[in-house]
């Protein structure tokens, strides 16, 4: 029979953990079964680097109390029915130093969501299941004006990370030619992610539309770049999801667990370490820790300086300008201004105009 209940510091605070011996991760050949307490203890151990990127956020709790197996589901909003699923709430239990913002979504709802304010509330989360944290791009003194742009890029069915990693050079170069100096992360999966901290003073329509333009931009200097939301139109590309951008949507935090075999981990990087990853499936639970043990956090200097959207902006009336405007919003968002008909190119109608 395993312990019914083990109790860890995080910073200076005991946190219970239930079932430590619980199985979250099956081994693999990269990594041994990894326990619900080892990955409590592992969210302890990259605290620095974790709490930069969700200190005073808005944070959204991806949860699988079960753990991770492949033939797990997320429950979805239709159904409600799943092994895992995205807590946007407060969980009831929560201790009674953890903090909350309250924040609006597109529907007009709102909600208190979890505000990290130290590494103990990410240790509780943990316990309660969550496998990723999913910070908003905003602080709780402002939750309308975003200070990060996040440009993700996803490799589309027939490319992979190497396609990606390909793709993150021109982008880098791209964004120090406009004078932003990016930070890159691979997503625990398959993608990059780059993130830049920006002044808070434009609204996510406007960073959105930033992202957009400069995915546009990419897609003019490689042709493996894509900008389409509709995926029968994207082919064998690295997608630029500017829709990343838009309020209430969320990318995994650095220094976060990902749901796949192995415990991959979203793992902040030097360009030049990024370049030389051969999988990014080494970047796991066990492999992350003592790699920050190694050399400092290459995101330590994130918060040192805020760019300026304006060009990227300006890029964004110059291509509506030339018939380039709105894209489409994600399904469950409410009709946004300017935006295009969200109706695939397969199902429009002949004499449909765009």
């Amino acid at each position: 029979m395993g312990v019914a209940a083990a109790e860890i510091e995080a910073g200076g605070r005991a946190v219970r953990v239930s079932s430590p011996d619980r199985v979250i991760y099956e081994k693999t050949d990269r990594t041994p079964d990894i326990t619900k307490l080892e990955v409590v203890q592992y969210y302890v151990a990259v605290e620095d680097g974790l709490m930069r990127a969700l200190r005073e956020r808005p944070t959204t709790l991806e949860r699988w109390p079960k753990g991770v197996r492949e033939d797990m589901v997320m429950a979805t909003r239709a159904d409600g029915h799943g092994d895992a699923f995205y807590q946007k709430r407060v969980p009831k239990g929560a201790p009674p130093y953890l903090e909350t913002v309250r924040i609006h979504f597109p529907s007009g709802r709102r909600a208190d969501e979890i505000c990290p304010t130290e590494i103990a509330v990410a240790a509780w989360a943990a316990h309660m299941g969550t496998i990723t944290f999913h910070p908003w791009p905003v602080r709780r003194a402002d939750v309308d004006h975003p200070d990060e742009i996040r440009i993700d890029l996803d490799p589309q069915p027939g490319t992979d990370f190497h396609d990606a990693q390909r793709v993150a050079k021109v982008a880098k170069e791209l964004l120090e030619e406009i004078g932003i100096r990016g930070f890159a992360k691979t997503s625990g999966n398959r993608g990059v992610h780059i993130f830049a901290r920006i002044e808070p003073k434009w609204t996510f329509t406007d960073v959105r539309h930033a992202a957009l333009a400069f995915g546009r931009e990419l897609e003019r200097r490689d042709d493996a770049v894509t900008t389409a939301w509709w995926k029968e139109e994207r082919g064998e590309a690295i997608f630029v999801d500017f829709n990343q951008n838009a309020r209430d949507r969320t990318i995994a935090s650095a220094y976060s667990l990902r749901p796949k075999p192995g415990a991959p981990v979203s793992t902040p990087l030097t360009w030049d370490e990024l370049f030389d990853v051969e999988d990014p499936r080494d970047l796991n639970l066990t492999t992350v820790p003592q790699l920050l043990e190694q050399r400092p956090d290459p995101w330590a200097e994130i918060d040192d300086v805020h760019h300026s959207l304006q060009t990227l902006l300006d890029w964004y009336d110059r291509d509506e300008e030339n018939g380039l405007g709105e894209m489409p919003y994600p399904p469950d968002y409410p009709k946004m201004p300017g935006e295009p008909r969200r109706v695939q190119p397969s199902r429009k109608k002949a004499d449909e105009p765009d």
